[in-house]
């Protein structure tokens, strides 16, 4: 199915970050799981490789390898650590707010940047009382002659605590017109972080609390017309935040079946290895084809987004199936490991809790369930995919037995 998808050159890609994922990365997860809190070096030196640039056009310094690229990138990450895919998911995310609504410049001063690593971007809609009711946020921003003044708090930020440019969301006028989204460097007067919470799982990555207090934000830092806020929060997470969580569900999902699959394999019982045991061939089937389906239809999804094709019920279906496909193995994983399975020195319970961390982001999966409802009652309201299409469509990769 790879070589379907996928070129010459994303074959070597996932080569290149499975070999760097297991050198770099795993020595690391059990500082990470101790401390609990966000890896800065570990994120720098994965920002290093260039991998956050996979979107963008190499006139900004990019690699211009496009979405099914990125896909590989984020999943081969999260099949050792899921909080460092989430690190890169989150980076790319930040991403699609410049490169879709971004002025000349703006691209001009911030993509290179991105695209060396030099700069970790976030993005920032969701606030403490509205959750995802985007049209709910309270935090505001006024203009001051050249320059806004932004106050409020946003909540669940991806790279919170390691990001270098948050793109915020913000209310400058009532109803769906009045969002307004900037550009707002981490280490302007007026922003401030709010403490690091630890969490159940993704430890070595942070999605803390932006704080804003009368942080003044110059005009040439608006992202866009003021009211284009509502475009640029779904636009990025339906052709981004979807692909991006998909592609940690993923990896999740690939280390969960291999973790498992070596553990029946060594564990003896009954004078032969448990998976000798037909019950436990039977989840494992289960799990293989959770996998196989799951990875297909990631995969079918970041492809048309490659070829600027339609495809947002594909981008929905994909997260829904990866996420909640990830989670059940994660589940019969712990079964088979039984007792094993409890104890930290075993890597499935960390994914298990991983596994979790993916199902709100982006809509919960009873979100993606209503949307694709009402696609098959013809009730859909529009495609993001088609209308930033241009934007979006990268030129197709050399054959794969080229």
């Amino acid at each position: 199915m790879d070589s379907y998808f996928g070129s010459r050159l994303h074959h070597q890609l996932r080569e290149t970050v499975r070999d760097f994922a297991e050198r770099e990365v795993r020595p690391r997860i059990a500082e990470m799981e101790a401390s609990r809190t966000v890896h800065h070096e570990l994120s720098r030196l994965i920002a290093a490789q260039g991998w956050l640039g996979a979107t963008i056009s190499p006139e900004y310094g990019g690699m211009g390898a496009g979405h099914l690229a990125k896909t590989i990138i984020i999943e081969e990450l999260s099949r050792v650590s899921g909080a460092m895919g989430a690190m890169v998911q989150a980076s790319q995310l930040g991403t699609a707010k410049i490169v879709h609504f971004g002025s000349d410049a703006q691209r001009k001063t911030w993509l290179p940047r991105v695209a060396s690593g030099a700069c970790l971007p976030t993005i920032a809609v969701t606030e403490p009382e509205s959750g995802g009711h985007v049209l709910g946020m309270t935090a505001s921003a006024v203009r001051d002659g050249d320059d806004y003044v932004l106050n409020g708090s946003k909540v669940y930020v991806g790279n919170s605590h390691v990001g270098d440019l948050h793109g915020v969301v913000v209310r400058t006028g009532p109803g769906s017109k009045g969002l307004t989204a900037f550009l707002v460097e981490a280490d302007r007067p007026g922003f401030r972080l709010g403490p690091q919470k630890p969490s159940m799982g993704l430890h070595g990555f942070s999605f803390g609390e932006l704080i804003f207090e009368n942080c003044r934000v110059p005009a040439a830092n608006r992202l866009g017309d003021e009211g284009d806020g509502l475009a640029v929060a779904y636009s990025s997470s339906v052709l981004y935040g979807r692909a991006n969580l998909t592609a940690v569900s993923l990896g999740i999902h690939q280390a969960i079946l291999e973790e498992t699959t070596r553990f029946v394999t060594e564990r003896i019982r009954y004078g032969e290895p448990l998976s000798e045991l037909p019950t436990v061939k039977l989840k494992l089937g289960q799990m293989q084809s959770r996998l196989m389906t799951a990875r297909l239809t990631a995969y079918h999804a970041a492809h048309l987004l490659d070829q600027g094709l339609s495809c947002d019920t594909e981008l929905m279906n994909a997260k829904l199936v990866n996420v909640e496909s990830a989670i059940d193995s994660g589940r019969n994983a712990m079964e088979i490991h039984a007792a094993a399975g409890l104890f930290t020195d075993r890597p499935v319970e960390r994914y298990l809790r991983d596994a979790h961390h993916i199902f709100a982001p982006a809509g919960t999966s009873d979100i993606q369930l209503l949307r694709l409802g009402e696609v098959a009652l013809g009730q859909d309201k529009g495609s993001w995919s088609e209308r930033l299409s241009e934007l979006v469509r990268t030129p197709a990769p050399e054959p794969a037995h080229a």
